[in-house]
C-alpha cells in the first residue's frame, strides 16, 4: 500500500512537471528573456541587469489573435528576409528579393541582420539569433569599396553590434563593432572636426550630401554619435572615440544659437551655421535625444550634457511648441524666421524623450515635462486615429482648419516607422496608464492588417486610402525598433529596466556606465 501511494504521488509530480513544461514552451517566447547566466557577465557596477521576467498584470498581453503579436510578426519579418533577402541590406517583400538604399552605398552588409540581432535575442528567438551570428562571423566585411552614411552605419551597425555583444557576451560582435568604427574615423578629418555625412569604407574619403545647405553637415547626424563612441572607448581603452564626440560638443557650446535654438546645418569647413532651419523632427531630432542620453548613460554624472539638454528643451518649448485650436499640443519647425505649423512622424519620438528627461529636470518641472510627453503622445495618436488605416502619416499639419492630418500626397505614407510606438512605451513605463497599451495594440492590428504581405512587411503609400498601395520595402528599423518597442510595451518593467539600460536612437540597448571605473581614460 505504501509503495502504491508513493507511485501515485510520483505520477502526480510527473504530470505537474509535464504541464509546467508545456506552459513554458507555449508562452515562454512572449514572457521570458533568455537565461543570461550562460553568457559572459560584465562589470557595469550593476546587479543582474538582465533577468528572466514574467508579466503579472492581466492586461499585459495584447488580446489573442492568430498572428498579431510582436514575436509572431518578428518571426514573419525575419523568416521572409532569411528566405528572400539574406545578406542584402533590406528586403523587397512583394518582389521577394534584396533591397538597399544609398545610405549603405553599393554594399551588401546585411543591415537587417545586424539591426535585428538584439530584438531576436530579447524575444528569445535563439535559432534566428544564431543564424544571424553565423552570417556575421563568416560574411560581414567592412573592407568594401562603398560610400556609406556615417550616421546610419553608426546607429544601426555599431549600435546593433554593441547591443548584441552586451546581451549575449559573444566576442565577435565587439570585434566587428571596433573594426567598423576604425573605418568611420576618417570622416572626422575636416577643418573643424565635424564629420562628413558620408565616408568610403575603403579609401576613407568623406563628403556631404549635396542638398544639405551648400554641403553642410547635419545636426542629427554629427550629433548622434556620442553613445556608441563612448562605449567604443570603454571597450577598447582608446580615447580617440570619446575625444571625437566631445570635440563636437565643445565646438557647439562656443557657437551663437539664434533664439537659443540649434540650426540643422553646420559647415564642417568654416564652422558656421547653414540656413537657419530648426526641427525636433528630421535633421535635428536625435541630437537632442543624445544630450539627454549621454547624461543617463553616464549614471547621471555628465552634468554638462544635462544642462545643454535642459537649455535646448527650454528654447524648444518657448519657440516651437504650440497648442492647436482644437487643443492638440504639437512641435512645429522654425523656417525662414517663422514657425511652420507642421509636425513629422519622426518628431513624435519627443513625447518619450520629455518623459525620460522629466526626472532630473530643473526647477521642479518633472511633472510638467511628463505632462508634455503625454500631450505629444496624444497628438501623435490622433495623427494615427484620423486616418483610414489607423497608421500615422509621415507629416501632418495644424492650419486651415486641419489638425493632425497630412495635406500633401507625398506626406501621406507610412514606412513602418517606430517613433509613435516608442513614445507609447516610454509613457507606459513612467505612468502605467493602460491607454498606451491600448494604443499600441491598435498599431499592432493596423500594421498586421495593412502592412503584412506574404513576403514580409511593407510600407504603404497613402494611409487615407482604403485600398493602399505598397512601397515594397521592409525597413531594417522595423525589426530593430518598431517590433522591439511593441514587444517591450507589453512586457514587464523588469525587462531592460531604464535605470540600467539606455536605448540608442535605433532602439539598441546599451548599459549605463559607472564613470568612476574608467574616468582616467576620459580625461586623458
Amino acid at each position: 500500500l505504501l509503495m502504491l501511494a508513493t507511485l501515485r504521488l510520483s505520477e502526480k509530480f510527473i504530470l505537474l512537471l509535464i504541464l509546467s513544461a508545456f506552459i513554458t514552451l507555449c508562452f515562454g517566447a512572449f514572457f521570458f528573456l533568455p537565461d543570461n547566466s550562460k553568457h559572459k557577465r560584465f562589470d557595469f557596477g550593476l546587479e543582474d541587469v538582465l533577468i528572466p521576467h514574467i508579466e503579472s498584470e492581466k492586461e499585459a498581453r495584447p488580446p489573442a489573435a492568430a498572428h498579431s503579436s510582436p514575436p509572431c510578426m518578428m518571426k514573419h519579418a525575419w523568416d521572409s528576409y532569411r528566405q528572400y533577402g539574406w545578406g542584402h541590406n533590406e528586403l523587397k517583400p512583394i518582389a521577394k528579393k534584396g533591397h538597399s538604399t544609398n545610405i549603405f552605398g553599393n554594399s551588401q552588409m546585411g543591415a537587417t541582420i545586424v539591426d535585428a540581432l538584439d530584438t531576436l535575442y530579447i524575444m528569445g528567438l535563439h535559432d534566428e539569433f544564431k543564424d544571424g551570428q553565423e552570417w556575421i562571423e563568416q560574411n560581414l566585411d567592412f573592407s568594401v569599396n562603398a560610400e556609406v552614411s556615417v550616421f546610419e552605419v553608426n546607429i544601426r551597425f555599431i549600435g546593433g553590434l554593441l547591443a548584441a555583444y552586451y546581451l549575449s557576451g559573444q566576442e565577435v560582435f565587439k570585434v566587428k563593432a571596433v573594426q567598423l568604427a576604425e573605418k568611420l574615423l576618417p570622416a572626422f578629418n575636416t577643418p573643424t572636426g565635424i564629420p562628413w555625412a558620408m565616408v568610403n569604407l575603403k579609401s576613407g574619403v568623406g563628403r556631404n550630401w549635396g542638398w544639405a545647405s551648400a554641403g553642410s553637415s547635419i545636426l542629427a547626424e554629427f550629433g548622434t554619435l556620442h553613445m556608441e563612441f563612448v562605449h567604443l572607448t570603454y571597450q577598447t581603452g582608446n580615447p580617440a572615440y570619446y575625444q571625437k564626440v566631445m570635440h563636437i560638443r565643445k565646438l557647439l557650446a562656443k557657437m551663437d544659437r539664434p533664439n537659443g535654438l540649434y540650426p540643422n546645418y553646420l559647415n564642417p569647413r568654416t564652422g558656421r551655421w547653414g540656413q537657419h532651419h530648426t526641427s525636433v523632427g528630421g535633421l535635428g531630432d536625435s541630437f537632442y535625444e543624445y544630450l539627454l542620453k549621454a547624461w543617463l548613460m553616464s549614471d547621471k554624472t555628465d552634468s554638462e550634457a544635462r544642462k545643454t539638454y535642459d537649455d535646448a528643451i527650454e528654447a524648444i518649448e518657448r519657440h516651437l511648441i504650440r497648442k492647436s485650436n482644437g487643443g492638440l499640443t504639437f512641435i512645429g519647425e522654425w523656417k525662414n524666421g517663422h514657425l511652420e505649423r507642421k509636425m513629422g512622424h519622426l518628431t513624435c519620438f519627443a513625447g518619450g524623450m520629455f518623459a525620460l528627461g522629466a526626472d532630473g529636470s530643473p526647477d521642479d518641472k518633472a511633472g510638467h515635462y511628463l505632462q508634455l510627453g503625454a500631450e505629444i503622445a496624444h497628438t501623435c495618436h490622433e495623427s494615427y486615429d484620423r486616418t483610414v488605416l489607423k497608421l500615422g502619416p509621415e507629416a501632418f499639419k495644424f492650419d486651415s482648419g486641419l489638425e493632425a492630418v497630412a495635406v500633401r500626397q507625398n506626406e501621406k505614407y507610412y514606412i513602418l516607422r517606430p517613433e509613435v510606438i516608442e513614445t507609447y512605451w516610454y509613457m507606459w513605463r513612467f505612468t502605467h496608464d493602460p491607454k498606451y497599451r491600448q494604443w499600441g495594440w491598435e498599431a499592432v492590428q493596423a500594421i498586421d492588417k495593412y502592412c503584412r504581405v506574404s513576403g514580409g512587411f511593407s510600407g504603404v503609400k497613402d494611409v487615407y486610402s482604403s485600398n493602399p498601395t505598397y512601397d515594397d520595402v521592409q525597413q531594417s528599423f522595423f525589426l530593430a525598433e518598431t517590433l522591439k518597442y511593441l514587444y517591450l510595451l507589453f512586457s514587464s518593467d523588469e525587462l531592460l529596466p531604464l535605470e540600467n539600460w539606455v536605448f540608442n536612437t535605433e532602439a539598441h540597448p546599451l548599459p549605463v556606465l559607472v564613470f568612476l571605473t574608467w574616468g582616467r581614460i576620459l580625461t586623458s
